[in-house]
Formats: structure tokens, sequence, C-alpha cells
């Protein structure tokens, strides 16, 4: 295909590369079949342990040089791979459309966030701001300043196969960090593309070699990176039980860490909706990427008044959505990844069968002309109880779960009544509610939404969730602190060293 070519992918990649240079590993060999026709894409080489360890040097060795570089330079370098994605971002969201399976709409929309955190992260490089403090000692200075960490390693996960890793390297580079990223292996060569085009941008600005790195792999190289001392601080996406087991194995060494896990997201629809545009922010939360997102809709919690006409108005919907190639922008819903995932989704719909629910749209796998990958499903609806096990879980997978609520306070519970803590929203014309869920007292999640869905969250705000979504923080507002070191400095310009708390020391 055309964008393979313009992307520089129509060969085999190596699995690992620092900046231009790319480092020869003799690990498995990965292959991306794409699940929108089953096809083969291309392959890579998965990295090995010395051409991990050729990374890690040479990433130990630019940040050296890189943290030197003022911050408002490295801004400066930032700003130009955003004028460089923006010319590849027809070609690059065909291929994450493509190697991914969402609609070509969401696969250039997932470009566009990596744009917007350049963008934001041009303005940070100037804003990298400490605070000053009175000293309770006579003529002392106190300020605290923030220094970059070191090496920042990256694990993302399929469904964001290049923005996710973009609001982490974006604001890792212009805080002096270099990067070491591990994509996932059902998306390889995504990470290889965006490698391609960091490349070109770093070489044109004389950017130490191993600022930017890529190593490709699964489950093992990832571990490696969780181990290994040298890399201060591991970003990572995925389910819950992989953060669990990362977070282990840093926290063990004492690194730093920050994850964006699993989500169980809901949407209460008030008595007082809109209910026009419940149903759109509904709908699109729910098979938006298949309902791959981890802020993908899973739950729906309806007030008793409106149940009825709400179920009506969706169970139409379901029946208009375009479900075939995502490269077709006629079509709202692609592809699942792949074939565990159909059968995870299956497994699904049939733990709910057996608690009892009652599907009001059934699912099931499509087959037939066009549908040949064998990983295109239904969209499908099953009404259920707070109490059921499988709603307890993420299924990554368009399946929505509904349930009734007669009080607001009631809704909130059922919202929070899992142990993920993503994201939420509560659709209400009313003041009250939409304050008390907000509040304290509210949605328990780190997103919490009026009048909005659950997914598209925009890149000026902090991203991300508690429980065991894991706490972690990306993108905007101040998560740039998650990346540097705080120092506390006091300066004494006097003439005699007061000691504090007005002890006294006489020699």
């Amino acid at each position: 295909m055309e964008f393979l070519k313009q992307l520089k992918l129509q060969k085999e990649n190596e699995g690992s590369s620092t900046g231009n240079n790319i480092v020869p590993s003799k690990g498995e060999l990965i292959i991306s079949f794409s699940p929108v026709d089953g096809n083969m894409i291309g392959s890579v080489s998965s990295t090995n342990k010395a051409a991990y360890e050729q990374v890690i040097t040479t990433a130990q060795n630019a940040f050296l040089a890189w943290r030197k570089w003022p911050a408002p330079k490295r801004g400066e370098v930032v700003r130009q791979l955003g004028e460089a994605l923006r010319k590849e971002k027809y070609a690059l969201g065909q291929l994450v459309s493509y190697e991914m399976g969402k609609s070509l709409q969401e696969g250039l929309g997932e470009v566009q966030e990596m744009i917007d955190i350049c963008d934001f992260a041009v303005g940070l490089s100037r804003q990298l701001y400490g605070l000053t403090m009175h000293s309770e000692r006579p003529s002392h200075r106190m300020y605290e300043q923030w220094h970059p960490m070191g090496i920042v390693g990256i694990i993302s996960a399929f469904n964001f196969p290049v923005a996710v890793w973009s609001w982490n390297a974006a604001l890792a580079w212009v805080c002096g960090n270099v990067t070491v990223w591990k994509p996932s292996e059902k998306t390889p060569l995504c990470g290889n593309a965006v490698q391609n085009i960091v490349a070109k941008v770093f070489a044109d600005n004389q950017v130490p070699e191993g600022v930017n790195n890529l190593i490709q792999g699964g489950r093992e190289v990832g571990e490696w990176m969780s181990h290994d001392v040298r890399i201060p601080l591991v970003s990572a996406t995925g389910s819950t039980r992989m953060g669990k087991e990362l977070n282990k194995a840093v926290a063990g060494r004492l690194g730093k860490t920050i994850l964006e896990l699993g989500g169980n997201n809901a949407i209460i629809i008030s008595e007082n909706a809109d209910l026009e545009m419940s149903l759109i922010g509904a709908v699109f939360g729910a098979v938006g990427t298949a309902g791959q997102r981890c802020t993908s809709t899973r739950r729906l919690i309806i007030h008793e008044k409106v149940y009825d006409s709400f179920v009506a108005k969706l169970t139409k919907a379901y029946q208009q959505i375009k479900i075939g190639n995502p490269l077709d922008a006629q079509n709202h819903m692609g592809p699942l990844i792949d074939k565990d995932a159909v059968k995870l989704y299956l497994q699904s719909i049939a733990d709910c069968k057996n608690e009892g629910g009652n599907f009001l749209v059934e699912g099931g796998v499509l087959t037939g002309t066009g549908f040949e990958s064998g990983c295109y499903v239904k969209p499908c609806i099953a009404e259920a109880k707070a109490n059921y096990k499988i709603i307890q879980h993420e299924t990554f997978a368009p399946i929505l779960y509904i349930l009734k609520y007669s009080t607001i306070e009631e809704a909130i519970a059922i919202q929070n009544n899992v142990p993920q803590g993503l994201s939420s929203a509560i659709m209400t014309l009313n003041m009250r509610e939409s304050e008390l869920f907000l509040s304290a007292e509210g949605s328990d999640c780190g997103i919490a939404n009026v009048n909005i869905g659950t997914s598209g969250a925009e890149i000026g705000g902090a991203f991300g969730g508690e429980k065991e979504t894991g706490g972690g923080r990306e993108s905007g507002s101040d998560a740039w602190k998650a990346y540097m070191r705080r120092q506390t400095n006091t300066i004494n310009y006097s003439n005699h060293l007061p000691l504090a708390q007005g002890i006294q020391f006489d020699l």
C-alpha cells in the first residue's frame, strides 16, 4: 500500500534503533497481520538482550548531553516534530487504522493527538516552573527546581499505538530526559513508522544519538525494562494484571512508574438528561474503536423514568451502525485486534448470559465478504445487574451493559462499585446532580465528565485514573512533574551559619 512506502515500511525492519541508527538484533521475528483483512503487513525483529544493552548504553550517554540543552531549544525540536507529523498525518493515520483496526477518522484523530501534545510541550518548555519559599533563617533564600531523571521507559498498548507514546515522549524530551519505547508487539510497524519520522527531525537538529530509542518485543523485553535500575521511570499502558506485575518489579528497585491500566467506565443517564445528546455519547463511547479504548463506555446507568424510552432509542441506533473496513470512512466500526480478542468477547457474552443477562442486541462474529479476517464482531447490549461478576471486569470489546437506578446517590454508588477508576460521565441538565457527581461524594474516577461521554480526553488535562487504573497521570496540566525530580535549594548569603529551628551549636 502507498502509505507503507511513504512511511518507509515496505521492507522488513530491525527491532531496535537509536535515533538514525539501526541496532542489529537477532531476536524472534514479529509478524504484523492486519485485523482488517488478515493480510501480513510486514515484520520486525524482536530486540534481543545484546541489542537491548546497546540501546540502553547509547541512551545513557545521550542523556548526559541532552540534559545540557536549554529547555526551549529542546522544545523547538519537538515543535518541528509536530510539523513533520502534520505532513505525514494522513499516511500515519492510515497505518494506525490498518494495523490496529480502528476507523480511519479515529486513526487520523490519534495522529492529531500527537500533533497537539507537541504543541503543548513546546509551550511547556518555557514553563518548567519551581517555587520560592521564605526561609525561617535570616539572609537565606529557599527555592525548588526540577531536573530531568534520565531514561524514561515507555511501554504502550495496541489500542493507541502512537498517541500515548507521544504523550510521554514529548513531555519527557522537553524535560530533558531520553526515551526508550517498546510499542505493543501487536502494532510494531506503527512504532517503526514513528521512529522514522522522529529520526529525520532529530538528525536535522543534530540531536544526540540515543535521545529517542525504539525496541520491539513482548513480555520478556518489558520485563528487562521493569527490572533495569538504569531506567528510573517506566510509563506503562495496558491491563491491570500487567501493571501490577510491572509495578512490583519497578517498586522493588525503588523506581517510579506512571501506570495507565484498565477502565470500566460508566455513563449515568439522568431523568433530566438531553436524551438525543446522550445517545450520541453512549453509542460512540461503546462502539468507537470497537470498544477497545481504555475509556470505552462499558456500562450505562439509566434512570427508571427514562429507561424504556432511552433503551428504545439505543437499540434502534445500534441497527444503524456500519461495520467493515475501517479505511472506508462510511463505516463506524472496524474489527477487534485479533482472534484472541474475539475469543474473550465471546466468553464475556457467555458469562453474562450465565449470570442472567438479557441481551437486547445480540452479539456474534461476522462472516462473509469483507469479514474474512475473522476479527469483526457485532456490538451488543445486555440488561444486567450491578452484582454480576462480569461487570467487574474490563472486556476490550463492544459489549455494553445497561442498568436501572432510581436515585442519583444509587447511580453514583453503582458507578463507583467496580475495581477500576478511569473515566466516568453523567448526562444531566440538573446542576445539583452534576455538582454532586463532581464532588468528593461523587465519581471516584480520575476523569469525570458532564454532558459528554467517557472517551475523547483532550491533551490539555492530565489523563489517568484511580484504583486498579493505576493512579498515573499523563499529557496535560502538571503531569510533566512525573518526568522530573524535585530539588529543594537553600542559599545562605550571610557571613555566619544560623541553624534551623534555632539550634545552637558552638565550637
